[in-house]
């Protein structure tokens, strides 16, 4: 299935400078919320994403921990990136 990556929402959660790891959360356009985390030293990358339990996976439709945003990290990051998200939060 593939998944539409619309971001509805993104606001910092956690922010560490010194260890240069950054937490963010997102909310999709199906209310889906995502945590991206990512490094920066001295880019940005993305390390983590983990879905938040707030609705079931819009991909496997699991109301439980599953892997799934894992397989859309390197789109997750390109959409951060690409539309400068973490400058628009820090």
């Amino acid at each position: 299935m593939k998944f539409n990556i619309k971001f509805k929402d993104f606001a910092a959660a956690d922010v560490n400078p010194a260890a240069g790891l950054y937490h963010f959360v997102v909310t999709m356009s199906d209310n889906t919320q995502i945590r991206l985390i990512f490094s920066k030293n001295p880019d940005w990358k993305l390390i983590g994403v983990n879905r938040l339990l707030t609705v079931p996976c819009p991909i496997c439709r699991r109301d439980y921990y599953c892997n799934c945003m894992s397989k859309y990290a390197e789109e997750l990051e390109r959409e951060v990136l690409d539309n400068e998200l973490i400058s628009s939060v820090l």
